[in-house]
C-alpha cells in the first residue's frame, strides 16, 4: 500500500486525525477573508462582460500579418475609443470584439478595420450582437442559478436535515463569491462560457459536501445513546475519514482542468477556453475547501446548540472526568507502595507468606519415628 493510501487508511479508522472542527474559527475568519477580498474586487474593477451580455459587434479577419495587440490599438482607434478585444484564430486570422456599437457604427468601423489591416472589406466577416439578447442570457442564467439552489436545499433538508442544507447553501455561496471576485481582479471575460462553467462547479463542490454529510449521517445514528463521543468529535472523524477521497477527487479533477487553463487558454490562445476553465479551476478548489472546512464545522457547531447535544456533551465529559478520577485514585496506593518498598520499610501482604511457610516447615512435629 502507498503512504497516501495507508494514512488514508489510518484517518478512515480513526488512528489519526487532524481537528477540523476545533479551528472552526481559523477557517472561518480565512474564508471572511478571501471573500471580502473578492467583493472588493468586484466593487472596485467590476466584471469585464462579453459582447454577449453587453451588446456590440465581432468582426472575423481572414490570415493577416498583423499582431494581435496591433490590431487591439487599431480596432479602438477605428471605433472611436469602444474597448476591443482581439484574439488569434488559428495561424494569423483574428476575431475582433468590439462592445458598445451599432448597427450604424459597425459599418464604418468594418470599413476603417479592412483599410488598417489591408484586408478586401467583403473579406471581413461581421456579426451584432444587440444587447437584448444578453439581457435574456443573464436573466436565464440567474433563474437556472435561482432554480438549483432551491432544488439542493430541498434534498438536503429531505435528505439530510434542514442544518445540513442551510451549511451547504453557505458553502455554494462561498464558492460563488469567490469565483466572481477571482473573474474581476483577473480581469478576465465574462461569456456564456462563464456561466456554464460557474453552474458545473457547483455540482462539484455539492458531491464533495455530499460525501461529507453522508458519512457523518451514518457515523451519528444513535449518538443520544452512547456517551464516547460528542457531535462536533464524530463530525471530526467524518471529515478525517473522507480526507483523502476529497483530496484524491479534487486534484484528479483539476488536472485536466489546469491543461485547459494553462496549455489550452495561456499557450495555445484559446480564449473560450479561459472563459470556462477559469471557473472550473477556481470553483473546484473552493468548493474543496468549503466541503471540509466550511460545510461540516457549521453543521457541527449548529447541532452543538440542540439541547440533546448540549445534554450529551456534558454526559460524555462526565464520564470522562469520572474515568480520569478513578485512574487517578488507583495509581495513588501503588505509588506509596512502590515508595515504600524503596526506602527499605517493612513491606506488608503476600511479601510476608513465605517467611510463615519456611516457619511452619521447621517446627517440630512431636513424635518421633
Amino acid at each position: 500500500m502507498s503512504k497516501l493510501g495507508n494514512i488514508g487508511a489510518r484517518l478512515y479508522r480513526g488512528e489519526v486525525g487532524y481537528d477540523f472542527i476545533g479551528k472552526r474559527k481559523i477557517w472561518y475568519g480565512l474564508s471572511i477573508l478571501i471573500t471580502i477580498t473578492a467583493i472588493v474586487g468586484l466593487a472596485v474593477r467590476g466584471l469585464n462582460m462579453g459582447i454577449e451580455f453587453s451588446g456590440g459587434a465581432v468582426f472575423t479577419t481572414p490570415g493577416t500579418s498583423v499582431s494581435a495587440s496591433e490590431a487591439q490599438h487599431k480596432a479602438e482607434s477605428a471605433s472611436g475609443g469602444h474597448q476591443a478585444v482581439v484574439q488569434k484564430l488559428g495561424s494569423s486570422a483574428l476575431r475582433i470584439q468590439i462592445s458598445g456599437l451599432d448597427t450604424k457604427q459597425a459599418v464604418p468601423v468594418q470599413e476603417e478595420l479592412a483599410k488598417d489591416l489591408n484586408i478586401p472589406v467583403k473579406d471581413v466577416n461581421t456579426q451584432l450582437v444587440g444587447p437584448s439578447w444578453g439581457e435574456q442570457i443573464a436573466y436565464k442564467a440567474w433563474l437556472g442559478l435561482g432554480i438549483f439552489m432551491v432544488l439542493v436545499v430541498l434534498y438536503l433538508a429531505i435528505a439530510f436535515e434542514w442544518r445540513m442544507a442551510l451549511a451547504a447553501l453557505v458553502a455554494l455561496i462561498h464558492d460563488l463569491t469567490i469565483t466572481v471576485g477571482v473573474y474581476a481582479l483577473v480581469g478576465f471575460e465574462v461569456t456564456p462560457g462563464t456561466v456554464i462553467g460557474l453552474l458545473t462547479i457547483l455540482g462539484y463542490s455539492l458531491y464533495d459536501t455530499v460525501v461529507v454529510f453522508d458519512s457523518l449521517k451514518e457515523a451519528s445514528k444513535d449518538i443520544t445513546k452512547q456517551t464516547r463521543f460528542t457531535y462536533s468529535e464524530i463530525a471530526n472523524r467524518s471529515i478525517n475519514s473522507t480526507l483523502v477521497r476529497s483530496i484524491n477527487t479534487t486534484v484528479v479533477a483539476l488536472l485536466p482542468v489546469a491543461g485547459l487553463l494553462f496549455v489550452g487558454g495561456g499557450v495555445l490562445g484559446a480564449g473560450m477556453l479561459n472563459d470556462i476553465s477559469l471557473a472550473l479551476f477556481v470553483g473546484l478548489a473552493a468548493g474543496a475547501y468549503s466541503s471540509i472546512f466550511i460545510a461540516t464545522p457549521l453543521v457541527a457547531e449548529l447541532k452543538s446548540r440542540e439541547p440533546q447535544m448540549k445534554a450529551l456533551t456534558k454526559r460524555v465529559q462526565a464520564k470522562r472526568a469520572s474515568a480520569a478520577a478513578k485512574e487517578a485514585n488507583q495509581e495513588g496506593p501503588q505509588d506509596e507502595v512502590d515508595a515504600e518498598d524503596a526506602d527499605g520499610a517493612a513491606v506488608v501482604g503476600p511479601r510476608q507468606q513465605p517467611a510463615s511457610r519456611n516457619r511452619g516447615r521447621g517446627r517440630p512435629s512431636g513424635k518421633r519415628r
